[in-house]
């Protein structure tokens, strides 16, 4: 990765996901500022990556070229007021925060800032994650490359054409590894009822999620075409999907999707104002 300068309002777990990602990728130390109101979190964050801890958000984006708003969402329009007279120049702002649109950030922040609204998911504090990127219209495409190369240091970056489908990549990823855990809950559950030992039904769903996964992530076939290859007729694996099938599995996940999207929509709606 280049070396611009960065700067993170908020070091908690994602964003020090992402400030160990860009270390990791070979971006100094010097290179990287944060500001956290947590004494304990600043220390830990300073200890751990060498880098400059401030509780002052003013002066952590001194000579920043890329601002990364990582605060809670119920937060966000109260730091970024704050924040927005500290501004100078045209640093790309990146907000990792869910359910705030680029339109409240331009309120907030100013107009025709460059922002970059993205939607990770958990699984990136082990840089093994994924993202849905928007860029509103001040976004150039040098920015763009650089909002790529930071949601990359933790995962995969996806870019979305509309910022209406972040709604869509909440549902999808940022919302999907809990359904993942769910699943894995319930066949632990089963494989105990099944005279199983707890400990070993949760190795053997949690090695399957893994190795399934892996499979799918190498596979050149969709995962319908893997999972007709894995269900013999009238075998055991097309008893267990059929059972599936017949309680509506596909329509249940799809309903949850909904839910989850139009969730996404009301709290945008919601943190917005």
């Amino acid at each position: 990765m280049s070396q611009p300068r960065i700067a993170f309002i908020g070091a908690g777990n994602m964003a020090a996901s992402l400030i160990g990602g860009l270390r990791a990728q070979g971006l100094a130390a010097d290179a990287i500022r944060a500001s956290e109101p947590n004494a304990e979190q600043r220390a830990r964050i300073a200890a751990e990556h060498g880098i400059q801890v401030s509780a002052d958000n003013a002066e952590a984006i001194q000579g920043a070229e890329i601002i990364v708003l990582a605060v809670k969402p119920q937060v966000m329009k109260t730091v970024c007021q704050a924040l927005a007279p500290s501004l100078s120049g045209n640093p790309l702002i990146v907000s990792i925060a869910a359910g705030i649109s680029c339109a409240s950030l331009e309120n907030w922040l100013g107009a025709s800032r460059a922002i970059v609204r993205c939607m990770p998911n958990t699984p990136a504090l082990l840089r093994e994650g994924v993202s849905g990127l928007y860029a509103n219209a001040n976004v150039s495409a040098a920015q763009r490359q650089q909002a790529e190369q930071l949601l990359s240091a933790v995962g995969l970056a996806l870019w979305l054409d509309e910022e209406q489908l972040i709604d869509a990549v909440t549902a999808v990823s940022g919302s999907g590894p809990a359904y993942f855990f769910l699943l894995i809950e319930a066949m632990t559950a089963a494989g105990e009822q099944l005279g199983l030992p707890r400990a070993t039904a949760a190795q053997l769903t949690l090695q399957t999620a893994l190795g399934a996964a892996r499979m799918a992530v190498a596979s050149d076939v969709d995962a319908a075409e893997l999972r007709r290859r894995v269900t013999s007729p009238a075998g055991t694996t097309e008893a267990a999907i059929k059972t599936f099938q017949a309680g509506g599995f596909e329509t249940l996940v799809k309903h949850a999707l909904d839910a989850a999207a139009q969730r996404s929509a009301e709290l945008a709606e919601q943190l917005g104002q």
